[in-house]
């Protein structure tokens, strides 16, 4: 995309944007006719979006710059700006003609110009409308995008004013997007800048054309009296004015123009009537000094009757934006309510124009504007930049401000997209959708390529080029290379290779598990079903832990082969231990018998260190039971002849002996209850050979047959399977 701007200023601390802020423009001879001259031969003809002759707008926004202080070269550059877009190379040629100051403003507003246009026209296309919380929201940002040049602002505010008296003038009706964000957005911003006569104007005629009924019905009560309370308003101006003389102070005394906005506030804000809004008949005291004021109002509230919750010093507590003044609310002799205002003549000037004093600094001079002067130049810049952020945070609430963290940049569509100082295109690309973050791989800003690691200044336009797919690179992690500094889009990237790593891992685990069905000859088992057997929602998740070694496939090979039901007592038979990894391998001695056959019997499945027994069966060796067994017990009653003593000796060969036991555990049934448990036991490094379970009515029974060498051991891994959620009991069996 072509770029409509001179490149801007770097990111800098406060004190050089302030700088950049208020760069001044070179006094010329003729500025303001000269640029009327080349501007009219392109803009003389031209007509504006709503209709207006653009040279006729050009003229009257440098009639309100002028009426704000601007000097001739400000007045000068509003014809510039109307020019550029007729420009081939503007920046050149404006350059060339008036200087690099005239052509870096001019062309800097005439870029958020065309933003603004491009910004509604995409709405248009849309259909739809937008809230008028966010369009406000994103005329805020476009200004503050620009603000590095406050004189963007006050051109801005210049050209909305004449638009909105345009169309009263014509008696057309001015688009409600046009009047919402000049009463949203432009009047709070002249406000914040303390340019009140701006700002009232801009918010009647607002609210003219956003709320005609309303403002017709009040501009009529206004209308119906309005010959009486003039004539009162004079006589009483004229009475109040030589009376303050008399006593020793030199006032000029005004009537205030009724702004029928601030009325129908007032009218909302205090559920009054029209008759009971106080500045209907206002007045405004004009005097040298401070003291005087405080003299004026002595004065007036002995010839008058104040209202005393109606009084305010802006004096000793000026407003945020720097206004001061006394306000008051008396009664005269009849009871009828007047507001007056005391101030100075300095505090009257910086009321109407406020902060543009400071902004027309250099151009006016070192005595400052209209009799408002600052101790240094980089007080006013000061003054100018703080009321810009505190006009912000007005709108966006609290939170950090403009030049501290955040910069503000375009796509190719005119969308304002929101960064962080620092920001790169690909942060750039996560912010708008990370599927275009994934896939970036180049990036255009202002039409020309840059790396992808380049910061992003306030305004560019910014281009992605994406591929159709893929991922993020690893680098952009790497900090020392600088591709990223939003939180929010490394934790995307992060995110991206963690889902991959998660891909790789099911995959894994999906192969194990899918061998194994095939050693047991279960391949036609579903694999959603192994997994809610094992107490996974989804197949992945039980892939994913069996992937990463977190679930031993001896857990699922138990599962798909459960231990045979006991045999009954008389059917116990040794046979000669098999000489696998689990058998105790002649960990039993027969005392006083050598190479006498044993087997440990499954009812009661001893270990080390149990007390045990042994009971001589029919030709079959020697059955070993644990002390306590009642079937040991039952079968040493009928034939006690049969008993042997026994005990646990050492086990053959190398390597520990490892004994079978069952656990019986008792849990509140839920939804991955056995893969919890489960893990308990790998954790343990304690292998689980077999499982049973049942459900009834809410609660689970389960059987979990276990090898251990020390069933002492086996208590302290109980206490942590005990300790699951759900689970009321475990215990050996």
């Amino acid at each position: 995309m072509k770029s409509l701007t001179a490149e801007p200023a770097e990111a800098a601390p406060v004190p050089e944007l302030v700088a950049a802020a208020e760069q001044a423009l070179p006094q010329q001879a003729n500025a303001l006719a000269r640029a009327r001259a080349f501007a009219e031969p392109f803009i003389g003809q031209e007509t504006l979006d709503t209709g207006e002759n653009t040279l006729a707008h050009a003229d009257a926004v440098a009639g309100i710059l002028k009426g704000m202080g601007g000097s001739e070269a400000m007045q000068a550059a509003s014809y510039l700006v109307y020019a550029c877009p007729h420009l081939a190379r503007p920046q050149e040629v404006i350059a060339k003609a008036f200087g690099d100051s005239y052509a870096a403003l001019a062309v800097e507003t005439t870029k958020l110009v065309g933003v603004q246009r491009q910004a509604r026209a995409a709405e248009d296309a849309a259909r739809a409308p937008e809230d008028p919380q966010l369009q406000a929201e994103k005329v805020r940002k476009m200004l503050l995008a620009f603000s590095r040049d406050l004189r963007v602002v006050m051109l801005r505010l210049a050209s909305r004013l004449q638009t909105l008296r345009w169309h009263a003038a014509a008696k057309t009706l001015a688009p409600r997007s046009v009047a919402r964000e000049a009463l949203q957005v432009f009047a709070p911003l002249a406000n914040r800048l303390g340019i009140w006569q701006l700002k009232w104007e801009m918010e009647d005629l607002a609210f003219r054309f956003l709320e005609p009924a309303t403002y017709k019905q009040v501009a009529r009560l206004l209308d119906e009296k309005r010959v009486e309370r003039e004539a009162y308003v004079a006589q009483l101006r004229a009475s109040l004015e030589a009376e303050l003389r008399v006593n020793g102070i030199p006032a000029q005394v005004h009537g205030r123009p009724k702004h029928i906005y601030s009325i129908v506030k007032k009218m909302r804000g205090k559920s009054l009537d029209f008759e009971h809004v106080f500045d209907v008949r206002a007045l405004r005291v004009i005097v040298p000094e401070v003291r005087d004021c405080y003299a004026a109002l002595a004065w007036v509230h002995e010839r008058f009757e104040p209202i005393a919750s109606e009084f305010d010093d802006y004096i000793a507590r000026p407003k945020p934006n720097g206004y001061q003044s006394l306000h008051t609310v008396v009664r005269d002799e009849a009871g009828r309510p007047i507001e007056i205002q005391v101030r100075t003549q300095a505090m009257h000037e910086h009321a109407e124009h406020g902060v543009a004093a400071h902004w027309a600094y250099k151009e006016a001079g070192a005595k400052g504007y209209a009799g408002v002067s600052a101790s240094s130049e980089y007080d006013a810049k000061i003054a100018v930049l703080r009321q810009l952020l505190a006009w912000e945070r007005d709108l966006a609430g609290a939170g950090q401000g403009l030049f501290e963290d955040r910069i503000y940049v375009l796509t190719p569509q005119a969308s304002i997209v929101e960064l962080v100082q620092g920001a790169t295109p690909v942060d750039f690309a996560y912010t708008v959708h990370t599927d275009l973050g994934h896939r970036c791989r180049g990036a255009r800003v202002d039409g020309v390529m840059v790396p992808l690691n380049t910061p992003l200044r306030n305004g560019q336009t910014v281009e992605i080029v994406a591929a159709k797919e893929g991922g993020p690179s690893r680098d952009w992690l790497n900090a020392d290379l600088g591709f990223l500094a939003s939180p929010r889009a490394k934790s995307k990237v992060r995110a991206w290779f963690n889902e991959q790593l998660r891909h790789e891992t099911i995959a894994r685990g999906r192969e194990a598990v899918e061998k194994l069905l095939q050693r047991e000859g279960r391949t036609a088992m579903k694999l959603d079903d192994l997994a809610a057997r094992l107490g996974f929602k989804a197949a992945d998740d039980l892939f994913a832990v069996v992937g990463k070694d977190e679930l031993s496939l001896r857990t699922i090979e138990a599962l798909l082969n459960p231990p045979q039901a006991p045999l009954p007592h008389d059917e116990f038979l040794l046979k000669k231990a098999r000489p696998a990894a689990r058998s105790p391998k002649g960990g039993v001695l027969v005392v006083g018998v050598d190479s006498l056959m044993t087997q440990l019997a499954r009812c009661c499945k001893p270990a080390p260190p149990d007390p045990i027994g042994g009971f001589v069966t029919r030709g079959k060796g020697v059955s070993i039971h644990r002390a306590d067994c009642s079937s040991f017990r039952q079968l040493a009653a009928r034939e006690a002849g049969r008993v042997i003593e026994v005990e646990w000796g050492q086990p053959k060969g190398e390597g520990t002996a490892v004994y079978p036991v069952d656990v019986s555990v008792e849990a509140a049934d839920r939804q991955g209850l056995l893969r919890d448990i489960s893990e308990v036991f790998a954790k343990e490094k304690m292998n689980v050979i077999g499982v049973q379970t049942q459900s009834l009515k809410g609660t689970a029974w389960m059987t979990f047959t276990v090898e251990v060498a020390d069933s002492q051991r086996l208590a302290k891994v109980l206490g942590s399977v005990a300790e699951v959620p759900g689970v009321r009991s475990a215990r050996r069996r």
